[in-house]
């Protein structure tokens, strides 16, 4: 682990401090960033609140650790697409699969959540909620670029157009298809993405020529 050479009290410490932002994460997902409290979270990680604090001394610090996590882990997922993967269909359906791993889980993309709460929340958090949407929509234009000028892709508008759709259009289809009961949904909005996107296939006639 990239803690092994601290000392063993600072690793529990390290541990602690994990537990309390898997619990906070879950908490975000699920309710949102004001509907839950410190001794929610303490009741969740097993802690007394004092603990809690100190590791976090305020709710502010809590959320921009959270925030800042999230963006740290999704970014990571991204990069091991991008290595994992060259065609740019097979980049966005790994891309897509990232919004159902959490909607299977019953859960909502954190930042999506905090989005709903934006005008609450602190500054800094707001700021860090706005980079990770910037940062989804840099990734999927450059993807989408380059799918685009190996005719991989065909549309309608530019990259940074059809990456702030596709953004808005998942995080929309997580939240009805939350409302509705229907996870099926987002495979359906996903689907008619990706078939959008797709080069159209030549007639029977055009082939003859």
């Amino acid at each position: 682990m990239w803690y092994s050479r601290i000392p063993m009290g600072a690793k529990r410490d390290i541990k602690t401090a994990d537990r309390i932002l898997d619990a906070a994460e879950k908490l975000v997902q699920v309710r949102g960033f004001n509907a839950f409290s410190y001794a929610d979270v303490s009741k969740a990680v097993g802690i007394q609140k004092a603990s809690l604090h100190h590791h976090f001394a305020t709710k502010t610090d809590l959320g921009v650790a959270l925030v800042e996590r999230y963006r740290r882990v999704f970014l990571e997922a991204l990069a091991g697409i991008e290595s994992e993967e060259d065609a740019a269909v097979d980049r966005l359906e790994r891309y897509i699969g990232l919004y159902r791993t959490v909607l299977r889980k019953k859960r909502m993309c954190m930042c999506g959540m905090l989005a709903a709460d934006v005008a609450t929340l602190p500054t800094p958090m707001r700021d860090s909620v706005a980079v990770f949407f910037a940062e989804n929509e840099s990734w999927l234009t450059r993807v989408i670029s380059a799918g685009t000028s190996r005719g991989e892709l065909h549309f309608a508008g530019t990259p940074a157009s059809m990456a702030a759709f596709i953004v808005s259009s998942l995080e929309g289809a997580m939240l009805v298809a939350r409302g509705r009961g229907e996870p099926a949904h987002l495979d359906d909005v996903a689907s008619l993405l990706i078939a959008n996107m797709r080069p159209p296939t030549p007639s029977r006639s055009a082939k003859a020529r």
